[in-house]
């Protein structure tokens, strides 16, 4: 039982998403001094590198279910503990967003409506994107994500640069692909907002699930036939077994 890669999955997944999406929701907006879109790509590449220093000896830090799966299909994680580490990172991203919602809702003013941060197309999309162009966005994104961390954790890259690698990876999808999906790439961090949205977000959600789990699947395994064997393990430094 590897109990303690499941939980120190659900706290990092805690941490992109309260963090993440928490910028998002209290500080992308906030009146003279907003962080903006810039600060919300940020935002989510710092936690990713944060989490990757803190953890990755202990689980890999994946954080994210497509990370998962993509890892299994590039030949790095066993596939028996798929579905645990998912459920981990899905528990941590609705913790998240429960407590954002506590925080957020103590300003005056606050408002589902708005969307808190929940991924969406058509209507719901930031650009008013199609469903085609976001359920491409999420595939490509994801797919490009996978090919980051493969690479960034082989064997053979240098040493200790991955988590710098990955989150800046994670900061540039996002400069991209927030005005057509408010970017997800994380099926997990998806869920929690969606949860708390309701209606439409949770409607829209299979997208951000079915999307990103494509390409992070097609990542893997791209890479994997793209490189040598692969030798590294996961986000951070040890390997999730």
């Amino acid at each position: 039982m590897n109990t303690k890669k499941y939980a120190a999955e659900a706290i990092g997944t805690f941490w992109l998403t309260f963090a993440g999406c928490g910028s998002a929701v209290i500080a992308a907006g906030f009146p003279q001094v907003g962080i903006g879109l810039l600060g919300v790509s940020l935002a989510f590449g710092l936690t990713v590198v944060t989490m990757a220093y803190a953890i990755g000896h202990i689980s890999g830090c994946h954080l994210n279910p497509a990370v998962t799966v993509g890892l299994a299909a590039g030949g790095r994680f066993p596939t028996n503990q798929i579905l645990p580490y998912i459920i981990a990172q899905v528990v941590g991203g609705i913790v998240a967003a429960g407590v954002l919602y506590l925080i957020a809702s103590g300003a005056p003013g606050f408002d589902l409506a708005k969307g808190f941060a929940s991924n969406g197309y058509g209507d719901h999309s930031p650009g008013k994107y199609s469903l085609f162009a976001g359920f491409l966005t999420e595939i490509v994104m994801t797919m490009m994500f996978l090919f980051i961390i493969m690479g960034a954790t082989h064997g053979k890259a240098p040493a200790g640069f991955a988590p710098l690698a990955i989150g800046l990876g994670l900061c540039l999808i996002h400069l991209v692909s927030i005005p057509v999906t408010n970017t997800s790439v994380n099926p997990a961090r998806s869920t929690g907002p969606a949860l708390f949205v309701g209606g439409w977000a949770l409607q829209q959600l299979w997208l951000f699930w079915l999307a990103p789990l494509i390409g992070g699947a097609l990542g893997g395994i791209v890479y994997r036939w793209l490189s040598e064997e692969p030798r590294g393990a996961v986000v951070g430094t040890a390997p999730a077994e």
